[in-house]
């Protein structure tokens, strides 16, 4: 029992730091007009990560494209991942590094939205998937851990949580990124 609650104390130290962290929070309140921005513009939203961080992105994505709170109009957002015919494909050909560069290379337009999650920062994928969408005039955010590792210097918008603990990270990351479908749902729909 006490190993229980010892987590769950752990995860709560974790959102409190967030809480405390006004700069952090000023970042996340940029993002959703960044985000919001984007959709009224006509633009889309696209969302990478691997492992448990794959399935956080997708996960969001399908809060903006499916519903958050309200019923409304989709949202353009996806996950990169999703195709796995062209994941496995280009991971074969090219490797595993280019998945999500030579996606947003396709597809990506200039003044999309690109979120990365990564709680190291340090996905290889994900950079090169930021450069490509830097040359593309594509806005980057970046959800990582502690030290933003190395999305930190390649990102528009950097959210990283004070902590090195992956399970933590990314507990706070689906805190805030539903956060970020609920104000945009908000601020777009009324």
């Amino acid at each position: 029992m006490e190993k229980i609650k010892n987590i769950i104390q752990a995860s709560i130290n974790t959102k409190q730091q967030v809480l405390d962290n006004a700069a952090l929070l000023a970042t996340i309140e940029k993002v959703v007009n960044v985000i919001t921005d984007t959709f009224k513009k006509g633009n889309r939203v696209y969302f990478c990560g691997n492992g448990g961080s794959a399935a956080d992105a997708q996960h969001l994505a399908a809060e903006f494209s499916g519903r958050f709170y309200k019923d409304r109009k989709a949202l353009p957002a996806e996950a990169l991942h999703c195709n796995t015919s062209y994941l496995t494909a280009v991971a074969n050909d090219y490797g595993y590094d280019v998945v999500y560069s030579r996606m947003i290379e396709g597809i990506g337009q200039s003044g999309d939205v690109l979120i990365g999650l990564s709680t190291s920062g340090n996905s290889a994928n994900i950079i090169r998937a930021f450069e490509t969408a830097k040359e593309k005039g594509i806005i980057t955010i970046a959800f990582t851990g502690l030290t933003g590792g190395l999305m930190k210097s390649i990102s528009d918008y950097l959210i990283n949580i004070p902590s090195a603990d992956t399970p933590r990270i990314q507990e706070s990351h689906i805190l805030i990124g539903h956060i970020i479908c609920q104000l945009v749902e908000e601020k777009y729909f009324g």
